[in-house]
């Protein structure tokens, strides 16, 4: 899922209001402290939106920090990470204490992106900006904020922080208690970033004195800033914000509250335009409903696209829907270029299908593999997404589904189910008194499951992913 950077919705502290004029804003994307990470096309877009407003609108001058990025690296640290062909790479990790919720899963939990001293170090080059816009793309990764604002504070002072994202969208409450930041938005933010910075300093640095622009829809907001970061290999792109559908796990329709696509014409002009001026050659589509209405959207940016013939490679990792792919959608997504193909199943069990949400089938699974194979698709490079964890959820319900992908040729690939604040299976849990509501984010990390609701323990969550990972015999 894509993160996005949010909605004014307090006030700044009164100390603030009459801060003197200065030129620079800080925008930062913090680390992942974790048990895990890896780079899955990860860009923090909702931060690069933002910055393209702010450079349209104002004067200030923006520094740009993406802890995230490993294509900065210092080579002091001597750590080289495995950068693939197709834009994904390894994090570099340093160990760090588990949080006491944690003490008793024994595996080691570290703080992922690049090394700590390397950003104490850009920060010292930087000027004191007049406020530092932080994202967070994981709920349970807000250690990673806490751990950049206290960085912040002890090289900046009381400087404004705001923080934005899918932490603060869906768990306001423990942002503004435990965050450190000054002002938590939620909901998406391009109508309030600019009146956010005129409360900070008035109209100084405003390029106009008309009213602040209002954004009425995704299209009419200028393309993400990607010339502020340093990877610019991989272009994550949105044509479309939230999802027509209301599965029970996912917090698509919490993030945005309507479904919109962009016009084709502007998603292939965007492409075009990086692949120009950066050399951007692989596209991750963030999209959760990316074939929803095909004929009218995706086609027609993929037809467009093939006509340009700039040798573009393109990766789904949030999925594709596989009762929208019949035999043209599959022959276009051969011809344009897609080299990663992700597929969302869940599940291969009808009756859970049925209580989660019942957009996919096992047969449009099958139907799906059979038109890309006759694509010219390989079915054992095509991956299927198998949710594990769901609420009620046993072992052979997994276990089933594995098997059965597998007889279709195609890869499982496991996707652990996250508890999200707001959604149907999160009130399961709640009712149930597995969870409550204000319990601690860190318990929405996708990997804790069976250690404290789950039917699963951890020796079969062990043997789930050997079989997946095991190879077919036949």
């Amino acid at each position: 899922m894509a993160e996005r950077l949010c909605g004014f919705e307090s006030h700044l502290p009164h100390h603030f209001l009459s801060m003197s004029s200065r030129k620079y804003l800080l925008l930062l994307n913090p680390w992942a402290y974790d048990f895990t990470a890896y780079d899955f096309w990860l860009r923090p877009l909702g931060l690069l939106y933002l910055a393209a407003i702010i450079r349209q609108y104002t004067n200030y001058e923006l520094d740009f920090i993406d802890c995230l990025d490993s294509s900065q690296i210092d080579a002091s640290c001597h750590f080289c990470p495995k950068h693939r062909p197709d834009g994904r790479s390894s994090f570099f990790k340093e160990e760090v204490s588990k949080p006491e919720i944690f003490h008793h899963i024994p595996r080691k939990f570290s703080r992922y992106g690049l090394p700590y001293t390397q950003i104490e170090s850009r920060l010292e080059k930087i000027a004191p900006p007049e406020a530092v816009l932080i994202t967070c793309t994981l709920t349970y990764w807000y250690p990673g904020v806490q751990a950049a604002v206290e960085l912040v504070r002890k090289k900046f002072g009381h400087v404004p922080i705001i923080l934005g994202g899918v932490y603060a969208t869906l768990c306001p409450d423990h942002a503004r208690s435990q965050s450190g930041a000054d002002l938590v938005l939620t909901g998406p933010g391009e109508n309030q970033i600019l009146r956010i910075l005129q409360e900070i300093d008035g109209r100084d640095q405003f390029k106009s004195t008309d009213e602040l622009p209002a954004f009425p829809d995704f299209d009419s907001l200028p393309w993400p800033a990607y010339e502020l970061s340093h990877n610019t290999s991989v272009l994550a792109l949105l044509t479309s914000r939230g999802c027509p559908f209301h599965c029970t796990y996912c917090a698509s329709h919490l993030l945005y509250q309507q479904f919109e696509q962009r016009q084709p014409e502007k998603v292939v002009a965007e492409v075009r335009h990086f692949w120009q001026t950066l050399g951007t050659k692989q596209i991750a589509f963030y999209d959760d409903a990316l074939l929803i209405n095909k004929d009218r959207h995706l086609l027609k940016i993929l037809e467009a696209l093939a006509g340009l013939n700039p040798g573009l490679r393109f990766h789904t990792p949030n999925g594709l829907h596989p009762r929208e792919i019949d035999p043209e959608l599959a022959r276009w997504l051969k011809i344009s270029g897609f080299e990663s193909i992700f597929l969302s199943l869940e599940t291969s069990d009808t009756t859970l299908l049925a209580e989660t949400g019942a957009k996919v089938s096992p047969e449009d699974l099958k139907w799906a593999l059979c038109h890309l194979e006759e694509a010219g698709f390989d079915r054992n490079q095509i991956s299927v997404y198998l949710l594990v964890g769901l609420p009620g959820q046993d072992r052979s319900q997994v276990v089933e589904s594995i098997r059965f992908v597998k007889s279709l040729g195609a890869r499982p690939r496991l996707a652990y189910f996250s508890p999200v604040p707001g959604t149907a299976d999160w009130r399961k849990l709640v009712e149930s008194g597995l969870l409550k509501d204000d319990s601690d984010p860190l318990l929405q990390n996708k990997l804790v499951f069976p250690y404290f609701w789950s039917r699963f323990t951890p020796e079969d969550l062990d043997d789930m992913k050997k079989e997946a990972a095991r190879k077919s015999t036949g």
